[in-house]
């Protein structure tokens, strides 16, 4: 690009830049969109004073929970909240004020040559049409010269009417930022002048709070799945991936299981990111063969079913050697109570906010789900609850807060179908849908710590986001 044209780039670049933010910033800065939150029509609407609502999601890029809150009304620290709203939102003003002044004085001086040089092209176009006319009477060569040279400089006709345009839309942006800072302004003065650092302490204060209440906040109630992430392609169409739910912030690293059956080898990777690079870190030989793909990863212990039975195995990756082993009694194995992909997953091993769990079917429950509450230590069942769910017609299934989430398929179409709570032995069909992006599930779990369901679909691994409903009673609560 010649050297006009890289100015004008730049010019344009910068112009795209103050337009999206013109469009899409501003907006939300000035409340024009805002976000609205949904609940299930079989859940009652608290009103403020009643208590606090949280819907949890998602993750930020750095692989934490974002809990998006409603607050009772308090109208002292709504009006606080505001208050420090629009200070941020005249800093941003006066910022962007700044910026446009800036670039004002790039527009007009760089006009000047666009005129200029605008000036020189048509003049030169019109010579060449002259000279055009009359090309019999000059020799060939220099004819040719004066063509090329022309045709360089056509596409630079379109890229300055572009910059004459842009140069108005300079002007009408000096005057909506002007308009927006008198509208901020009248806004302070019904206000009142406050002192904002006073109210910026107030506003730390309360999300200090906040953030203290979320730190209660550990169980709610499946309301929706988003996603999937594709985090990696890899490994045959069945296989497990897992992060620890009880590691520390800073320990992020993942485990790796393909297949679901004559294998022994545990892969281990740092991070995500590592994973993703395939930059493994260490490899474990387990003493026995996995059966299925339902196993979990819990305080730093893996949880498996050997293959050809129904014992349990704890297996420590720190030292390298089985801590517990255990038969769960009853429980049917080696494809007698799998899931409808098969795959030897009669026992699907999982864990939650509240613990170690283990879900399968037993001839006495006529092959419906059984639900077990573990010791992590020892593996002895510390309680059982018994379904009416067919076992063999679940896709998949997962843990929320004690409550079991099944699927009605591992295909196209799947959806969270039932659910059994623990804490008060119901039941209930519910209506979930998630999108089987790759048409075959062979691993389905939930991770306390990153609120995620994790997942292998036919050789991809996968990440859903989960919403939940919470509530959470105030001090005034009686």
């Amino acid at each position: 690009m010649s050297p006009p044209l890289l100015k004008l780039g730049a010019v344009l670049s910068t112009m795209a830049m103050i337009s999206n933010w013109m469009s899409q910033t501003l907006p939300s800065l000035v409340g024009l969109n805002t976000t609205r939150i949904t609940t299930s029509d079989s859940l009652t609407q608290i009103s403020p004073k009643e208590g606090w609502q949280v819907y949890s999601s998602a993750q930020d890029p750095d692989g934490r929970c974002i809990c998006t809150v409603v607050a009772p009304e308090q109208n002292l620290c709504s009006r606080d909240a505001k208050s420090r709203q629009l200070r941020q939102l005249l800093e941003k003003v006066q910022n962007m004020s700044q910026s446009i002044e800036v670039l004002n004085l790039r527009t007009q001086r760089d006009f000047q040559y666009v005129l200029k040089m605008e000036t020189q092209m048509k003049g030169l176009k019109a010579k060449f049409r002259q000279i055009e006319d009359d090309r019999k009477t000059l020799m060939t060569k220099h004819f040719q010269e004066l063509k090329e040279k022309m045709d360089e400089l056509l596409p630079l006709i379109p890229v300055l009417e572009q910059y004459k345009t842009d140069a108005k839309l300079i002007t009408q942006f000096k005057e909506e930022i002007r308009n927006l800072s008198t509208v901020l302004t009248g806004i302070q003065e019904e206000i009142g002048a406050y002192d904002y650092e006073e109210l910026h302490q107030r506003v730390v204060n309360l999300e200090t709070r906040l953030r203290d209440c979320m730190k209660k906040l550990t169980c709610g109630k499946l309301m929706k799945i988003t996603g999937p992430i594709t985090v990696k392609i890899s490994g045959t169409r069945f296989g497990a991936w897992m992060t620890d739910p009880l590691a520390s912030e800073k320990n992020n690293r993942v485990w790796y299981m393909d297949g679901y059956t004559n294998n022994k080898i545990v892969r281990e990777y740092k991070s995500v990111a590592d994973f993703v690079s395939g930059a493994e870190s260490r490899t474990y030989n387990l003493p026995f063969k996995w059966a299925g793909t339902n196993h979990v990863v819990y305080n730093g212990s893996l949880y498996f079913n050997k293959y050809q039975s129904n014992i349990i195995i704890k297996y420590s990756f720190d030292t390298g050697r089985v801590l517990a082993q255990r038969s769960l009694e009853y429980a049917g194995f080696h494809n007698v109570y799998p899931y409808t992909w098969g795959g030897f997953s009669d026992i699907d091993l999982m864990a939650d906010e509240i613990g170690l769990w283990a879900v399968y079917a037993t001839n006495q429950n006529a092959g419906n789900i059984v639900i077990s509450q573990l010791n992590q230590d020892t593996l002895e069942v510390l309680k059982s609850w018994s379904t009416g769910y067919p076992k063999r017609s679940a896709g998949e299934s997962f843990m929320i807060c004690g409550t079991l989430y099944v699927t009605n398929s591992h295909l196209t179409g799947a959806k969270v179908y039932y659910s059994y709570s623990t804490k008060t032995s119901t039941y209930e069909y519910t209506d979930i849908p998630f999108h089987n992006q790759y048409f075959h599930i062979s691993m389905l779990d939930y991770n306390a710590r990153d609120r995620a369901l994790y997942a292998w679909n036919n050789g991809h691994q996968v990440l859903f986001n989960v919403t939940l409903f919470h509530i959470i009673k105030t001090e005034d609560d009686t």
